[in-house]
């Protein structure tokens, strides 16, 4: 379904204070099971908005890399080590609730804040007021609300988290659909690979076939490649608040540069299935990270690439389920 054009950025909409908001949980659809030991998924949201927030929980802590890209980021940390990541809508003023994270992390170390106590969290945010005519948005509490959610191998997916107002191919406003968040998870011989990403971007999301699933909705009931109408479109201002946010976690030990360069591969290989992909309207950021627990074998870190970014696409397309 299309989304009609909203008074979001209207003055005067309902914002946090002036509601009594209450974190709820924020379930989905359904959820991908993972085989990842050690990672915690947990999800929340203000109904009132909607939007909401997801949480990577690693308590035992994971390298990590930080591949951010587009014209609109909005991130903060980008640590090379954390404990949590925290994806939330909101846009900038969603960064409150990887605060909140932080905060919860705290009273769980019984505030103990010696170096090698401090509990490190990054996060980044999606513009999601677009679809809705309020100014709610992720906070501390509704962080908290997701990390205290969080539940060991399952990934909520569709309509919730951070994905709860998410929207894809905005070519225009109203030929705009809702997408959420989406997450796929692969073995290789020992080696694991959980992808998940939160689809709020311009571009369209693209089956395998080159059908396109979701976004770009015109009035005939057909979804045009955005390539259609760009030349149309050649003297309209361009569509901002757009992002795609993903979460890469292996088991696979490799070295700084390794993980680097694998978060680089997978993020360049999602232009596939979101296209178009890092325009100066998005604000696209994958942080991928390893629990350091397997070897590599049998393939070099390349063809572990290769693989993940198949993972990262049927992530993409569990948006458009």
């Amino acid at each position: 379904m299309s989304l009609a054009p909203v008074s979001a950025f209207a003055a005067g909409v309902p914002g946090n204070a002036d509601l009594p908001l209450t974190p709820q949980a924020s379930p989905g659809r359904g959820t991908v099971a993972f085989d990842l030991p050690g990672v915690f998924v947990g999800t929340a949201e203000y109904g009132e908005g909607p939007t909401g927030c997801t949480v990577v929980h690693l308590p035992a802590g994971a390298r990590t890399a930080v591949d951010a890209r587009g014209g609109a980021v909005g991130m903060s940390g980008g640590y090379d080590y954390n404990h949590a990541i925290c994806l939330a809508g909101g846009s900038v003023y969603g960064l409150s609730a990887v605060a909140g994270v932080s905060e919860e992390l705290l009273c769980r170390r019984s505030n103990r804040t010696r170096w090698d106590e401090l509990q490190l969290v990054s996060g980044a945010v999606i513009y999601d007021f677009s679809p809705r005519d309020n100014a709610v948005h992720p906070d501390g509490a509704l962080g908290r609300a997701a990390l205290r959610a969080a539940r060991e191998g399952e990934f909520p997916v569709g309509r919730c988290g951070a994905g709860s107002s998410a929207t894809a191919g905005k070519i225009e406003h109203a030929r705009a659909e809702f997408a959420g968040q989406g997450a796929a998870f692969g073995t290789f011989g020992t080696a694991k690979v959980l992808v998940a990403t939160v689809i709020n971007s311009v571009g369209v999301i693209v089956g395998r076939d080159g059908a396109i699933l979701r976004g770009n909705y015109h009035d005939d009931g057909e979804r045009r490649h955005p390539s259609v109408d760009y030349a149309a479109l050649s003297d309209a201002p361009p569509v901002m608040g757009n992002t795609t946010l993903s979460v890469l976690v292996t088991n696979v030990r490799l070295s700084d540069r390794e993980l680097t360069q694998l978060g680089r591969q997978v993020h360049s290989s999602m232009h596939r299935g979101i296209q178009p992909f890092h325009t100066e309207a998005d604000g696209d950021v994958l942080f991928t990270m390893t629990t350091d627990e397997v070897d590599l074998a049998g393939v070099r870190p390349t063809g572990l690439g290769a693989l993940a970014s198949e993972i990262a696409w049927d992530a993409i397309l569990s948006c458009a389920e």
